[in-house]
């Protein structure tokens, strides 16, 4: 249905009605040199032989056997995984290579081999505090079961709905947004998981709508960031920097003068580095769960934990438990009611009271206890690693609530505001990490994904935004603003729209350059992001609820 108003010749016919630039394009259709075929698969093959034996020895480490059935299942899961940061670098990145194949400062074949290179380091240099945000989106009971039928149903759905959605619009070359797709597939699963369950009032077995909106407000914000500041930096340019040249659409296939071309080469190179180290850890994320569901005893927990770091965070863990005891009120409940009670506020978000204080009094006493037990994490016996793991966890992110909670703020001391911190940022280390070969392999997606199909998305980029051909000013205002915007959100973890913030740069430096914007594709890119959410929210939520009704019509 909504494929016809997309039409690549849709987009054609208006860019050729669309006063015609005088100036010769890049050359897009480059031939591989075979040798290229081969180092791509040699890459792509090693990197997933790399997983497989990182998995096998993790597991062997811990005394963890997979049975073959639940090995191939693990395996298939990180393939839709890695597939989705695979279909995220040819459909996101693209949008970072634009600027220099149209300014001809790069060739098209090194250009996106050199901003997957760059896409891969973001990735290996990035936190995981992203990765993490995108997690939290995620229904609290189905994250405490990840390994359940209900949890993998989850990941398979909401995986599946973004790479879809992600294929439909980069086949008609629309830069639609991974990022808006994947949150989207959250919601829909969310929203799906709590209807299955009987509505919620409450609204306990869906989506943290708190996280959700602090999210949504940065995928919404940071095109408005894009346009405007890539429209001021240009008029900022214009007036101190005088070159003309700047300003002009490059003359037939001649490449820029040397330093605007190590400009424009120093642009792409921040957004693909800014690409990896923010989408990079979306795929993390969930590859996490994934890992966290089939084979809990190796991953649950960060079992690379020094045993050195194990009394600090005892005593962080004890010094807490004391700061809560102080404004409990009545008598601590037992460990399995006090782990229902903080269950049902992390659901709820009601967090701030007494009876909560009380209950996670209770579980960090329990917690620092049988971790001094063991002497460390990686001690920790297979049987008792799921039950540990989730304690931690419902610990660890109730009390973030309750240090960002203005109403505890008033009841507990910034003395006791900083240890609960302090408490917060060892359970972190020990439930939230991504191992090496995690980064290694989503790296490898994305960065080889960055190197097929880029053709599309590129065009729509260079050709199709605005009325002229893009100029050197327009490229380096665009992306210094998309990088400068992408930088910032990964340093206070939030997910945000590489295509968003780069597309909406390239037409506010139009504005800016007097060029104007082509309507017709700036109507359809924005229709393509109004519908991402809802068309994403459906098709996971319908995924979500056939994987269910399969899953239960085989017995599982």
């Amino acid at each position: 249905m909504a494929t016809s108003t997309f039409a690549p010749d849709a987009l054609t016919a208006d860019s050729s009605a669309a006063a015609p630039a005088p100036h010769a394009g890049p050359k897009l259709d480059h031939s591989l040199h075979p040798a290229g075929r081969w180092i791509f698969l040699a890459v792509l093959i090693g990197g997933l032989a790399y997983a497989g034996f990182s998995i096998a020895f993790d597991t062997a480490q811990v005394g963890e056997s997979l049975a073959g059935g639940a090995f191939a299942f693990l395996a298939l899961a990180l393939l839709i995984a890695l597939g989705f940061e695979f279909v995220n670098g040819f459909h996101d990145t693209a949008n970072a290579v634009a600027t220099v194949i149209y300014t001809h400062s790069m060739p098209a074949p090194l250009a996106v081999v050199w901003s997957g290179f760059f896409n891969f380091l973001g990735v290996m240099l990035s936190s995981g505090a992203v990765a993490y945000s995108i997690v939290t989106l995620l229904p609290v009971d189905l994250i405490l079961n990840v390994g359940s039928v209900g949890g993998f149903a989850m990941i398979f759905a909401l995986l599946l709905a973004a790479i879809l959605w992600n294929l439909a619009t980069w086949a008609v070359g629309l830069p639609n947004s991974s990022s808006h797709a994947l949150i989207g597939s959250i919601l829909g699963v969310g929203l799906a998981n709590q209807l299955i369950n009987g509505g919620g009032a409450d609204g306990t077995s869906g989506v943290d709508m708190v996280q959700v909106w602090k999210v949504l407000s940065a995928l919404a914000f940071s095109p408005i960031v894009g346009f405007v500041g890539a429209l001021l930096l240009l008029l900022v340019m214009k007036r101190f920097l005088r070159d003309k040249k700047l300003y002009e659409a490059p003359e037939g296939q001649t490449p820029p003068p040397r330093g605007i071309r190590a400009l424009l080469i120093g642009t792409c190179t921040a957004v693909s580095f800014a690409h990896g180290s923010n989408d990079g850890q979306k795929g993390m994320g969930l590859i996490m769960l994934i890992l966290i569901g089939c084979a809990p005893t190796a991953y649950a927990l960060n079992r690379t934990m020094p045993e050195s770091a194990m009394p600090a965070f005892v005593q962080s863990a004890q010094a807490a438990s004391a700061a809560y005891r102080a404004h409990a009120d009545g008598a601590p409940a037992d460990v399995a009611t006090s782990r229902a009670q903080v269950t049902k506020a992390l659901k709820s978000k009601h967090v701030a009271d007494p009876v909560i204080y009380g209950a996670l009094a209770t579980l960090s006493d329990d917690v620092s206890s049988r971790i001094e037990s063991y002497g460390s994490l990686g001690k920790v016996p297979a049987a008792a690693t799921p039950n540990l793991r989730n304690d931690m966890y419902l610990v660890l992110d109730t009390t973030k609530l309750i240090a960002e909670d203005k109403s505890a703020q008033s009841r507990f001391t910034a003395q006791e505001i900083t240890t609960l911190k302090s408490y917060n940022s060892g359970l972190e280390q020990g439930t939230r990490y991504i191992p090496t070969w995690v980064k290694v392999t989503v790296a490898l997606a994305l960065g080889l994904g960055t190197m097929v199909g880029w053709k599309r998305i590129v065009v729509t980029v260079g050709e199709r935004i605005g009325k002229t051909h893009l100029t050197y000013g327009m490229g380096a205002s665009a992306e210094l603003v998309a990088a400068a915007t992408i930088l910032l959100a990964v340093r206070y973890g939030m997910p945000v729209s590489t295509t968003h913030i780069l597309s909406s740069g390239v037409a506010g430096a139009s504005v800016a350059n007097g060029a104007g914007l082509q309507r017709r594709t700036v109507m359809n890119m924005a229709l393509a992001w109004i519908m991402t959410l809802p068309v994403a929210m459906l098709l996971s939520g319908v995924l979500y609820w056939l994987l269910l009704m399969l899953a239960h019509a085989l017995g599982y």
